[in-house]
């Protein structure tokens, strides 16, 4: 793939998840933020983009391996298992495991740290926030995606749907996605970036590296709805419907 400056963020990692290592390096937004051009991008990041373009290079002409996660290739019902299987799961999971862990360090070090108090806020809202998203693309946008891959298999016509266009609830959707964004970011910075501090027990230590790992997964989870799932069922639509 040739990158230039007017190539988006999102299109960019949706070919090839290796480069989202360079934009996070960069401190570019690839998930909520992956319409903007790498142009727009830089600027609104103080980077450079040649160098930026270099290091994009080079981290995709490294071997790619199998491409068993090559997800821009996989046909849009699989990509909805798959987010549903893996990454929903992953984030119900993760809340019952995350909230009590978060409530016993900000009742042991929360005198010391008071910032734990809102880092235990923002968590709770996004666990309420994610549950109540995800019901929603799993009873109303992903069975549509699914009819319409099935439909586009079978050479049928567009499916009706209850919400007009797709684009309705993709753009709900996002929304959510921006507000989860916002919200990692502001943990990610009362916890100094997840760094455990000085008097921090094994039990400190593991919660902000389990908020970490959330917080990678919910990068990747955005991704692959926001960059590919959404503006491929968006096409597909388009070209049922033609």
């Amino acid at each position: 793939m040739e990158i230039t400056t007017q190539h988006t963020v999102g299109q960019v990692v949706a070919r090839d998840y290796r480069s989202a290592a360079v934009f996070s390096k960069a401190g570019i937004d690839f998930c909520c933020g992956g319409n903007r051009t790498i142009d727009e991008a830089c600027q609104q990041a103080g980077v450079a983009p040649a160098p930026l373009i270099d290091a994009l290079k080079a981290a995709l002409t490294t071997d790619q391996g199998t491409g068993e996660n090559d997800y821009d290739a996989w046909p849009l019902d699989m990509l909805a298992d798959h987010i549903e299987d893996t990454h929903h799961r992953y984030v119900e999971s993760r809340i019952s495991e995350i909230t009590p862990l978060l409530q016993k360090i900000k009742t042991v070090h929360g005198d010391r740290h008071p910032e734990l108090a809102r880092i235990m806020d923002l968590f709770t809202e996004a666990g309420g926030e994610l549950t109540l998203h995800m019901k929603k693309e799993e009873l109303m946008l992903f069975p549509f995606i699914r009819r319409m891959a099935q439909a586009q298999r079978q050479g049928e016509p567009l499916p009706p749907s209850r919400f007009g266009t797709v684009a309705n609830p993709i753009a709900m959707m996002e929304h959510d996605h921006d507000g989860e964004g916002e919200r990692f970011r502001q943990i990610a910075a009362l916890s100094g970036n997840y760094t455990p501090p000085s008097d921090a027990c094994n039990t400190y230590r593991v919660t902000l590296a389990l908020l970490q790992e959330f917080e990678a997964d919910l990068h990747l989870h955005i991704h692959l709805e926001n960059n590919i799932l959404f503006p491929k069922a968006v096409q597909m639509e388009s070209e049922l419907s033609s």
